[in-house]
């Protein structure tokens, strides 16, 4: 190496995120300096290094065939200084320091506020804060290192991909019913008898066959959302093709839709919880559909203690919100 100052992990980490990000004013956002303390990490790599990593093409930046080079190894010593650091942590027998948690949605507004609760007074020197992720891009959150931990979904029929960066632990599954305004199921054709659901000897729910669901309109997510795509391949598997009418992502909005007579949605016992004051009718399906909750953390890493006790805190937690539901 010529001489000259040595590489370090604020200039790596710059290299990276401007690979992520595309340009600079992006990387420099996420990284909270200014776009010209960005440029001033570059150039103090390219001197270190005693080769140019970017190029103009126009006017963007772009990286040189050095730069590609350095990028992957920046994420490999970026990957290698986690691992340390998380070794370390997981060293020490006292549960401390910061957390980042990853939520979305339901899990924000009905699991997380209990879990910092608990752990508030059973681990005071975790320091817990939060950031919104995108539930289809929450194993990257935590790949890239932007959480600790995150919340994410699975499902029997659309399971995760395989991920070996990362480790998941999976809370107990939920299973799905149908919502429907009240009174909306319509009667067979050509006949005035009201749509029959049956209930189970001893059970409250109310069943709805297969084949009425097929005559439903349906609010579902879009196909290209994992969740959309889940409940549109589960009803394939029960043997029919949903008509969807409207395709609406937020959950909330699809039950005040299924609740003003708009058509049926699915939903579980955490999502009616949040949405107590609509009026919604639930059918259950005799072979429903499931969902799991899993808690995402980093697989190459040693599993620090935050992270090892917000997992056990959040399992609990689970627990007990789905055996209080009765819906």
């Amino acid at each position: 190496m010529p001489p000259g100052p040595r590489l370090n992990l604020t200039q790596l980490s710059t290299l990276r995120e401007l690979v992520r990000r595309g340009t600079l004013a992006a990387a420099a956002e996420h990284l909270g300096y200014t776009p010209g303390a960005v440029s001033q990490h570059l150039a103090s790599l390219e001197a270190a290094l005693g080769v140019a990593l970017v190029e103009r093409s126009g006017r963007h930046l772009v990286l040189t065939d050095a730069g590609r080079v350095m990028a992957e190894h920046a994420e490999e010593l970026l990957a290698a200084e986690a691992r340390a650091v998380n070794a370390t942590r997981s060293a020490h027998d006292v549960v401390a320091g910061p957390l980042i948690v990853g939520t979305w949605g339901s899990t924000a507004a009905t699991l997380l506020a209990p879990i910092v609760q608990r752990m508030s007074v059973a681990f005071p020197e975790v320091s817990i804060s939060s950031r919104e992720v995108d539930l289809d891009s929450a194993t990257t959150s935590v790949r890239y290192g932007e959480v600790d931990v995150a919340f994410g979904l699975d499902y029997r029929d659309a399971p995760m991909p395989g991920d070996k960066s990362i480790r998941l632990v999976r809370l107990p599954p939920e299973r799905f019913a149908v919502a429907v305004a009240p009174d909306s199921i319509r009667p067979p054709s050509g006949t005035g008898t009201p749509a029959r659901t049956t209930s189970a000897p001893g059970e409250p729910q109310q069943y709805v066959a297969t084949e009425r669901l097929s005559e439903l309109d349906w609010i579902l997510p879009p196909e290209t959302s994992q969740y959309g795509r889940a409940i549109r391949t589960g009803f394939r598997r029960l043997g029919f093709e949903p008509r969807v009418v409207h395709e609406v992502t937020d959950t909330a909005a699809s039950l005040q839709l299924a609740a003003a007579g708009l058509g049926a949605t699915v939903m579980t016992g955490l999502m009616r919880r949040l949405n107590s004051g609509l009026d919604l009718t639930t059918l259950h399906m005799r072979e429903p559909l499931t969902r799991q909750i899993v808690l995402i953390s980093g697989g190459d890493v040693a599993q620090r203690q935050p992270v090892r006790v917000f997992v056990e805190e959040a399992e609990s937690v689970v627990d007990e919100l789905l055996a209080a539901l009765t819906w």
